[in-house]
């Protein structure tokens, strides 16, 4: 298993750039999270409506019909 700590970061250091990353449908702050395949993603800490956004090259893709919808 990869070590959280050793995989890259997607989310700039700044708290205040942090809290401008939101999501585009929620609204919420988003986090780093890895999926199962190992893949970094952004996912949004909505209660009512959990999505995870791609990281593609680095890049999150914030794009509303990119979003995946976890149960």
């Amino acid at each position: 298993m990869t070590d959280p700590a050793a995989a890259p970061r997607v989310l700039p250091e700044a708290p205040w750039a942090r809290e401008a990353l939101r999501c585009p449908i929620t609204g919420t702050p988003l986090v780093e999270v890895v999926g199962q395949d190992g893949a970094l993603a952004l996912e949004n800490t909505s209660t009512e409506r959990v999505l995870r956004y791609p990281v593609r090259d680095g890049v999150p893709v914030l794009l509303p019909h990119e979003a995946i919808e976890r149960p």
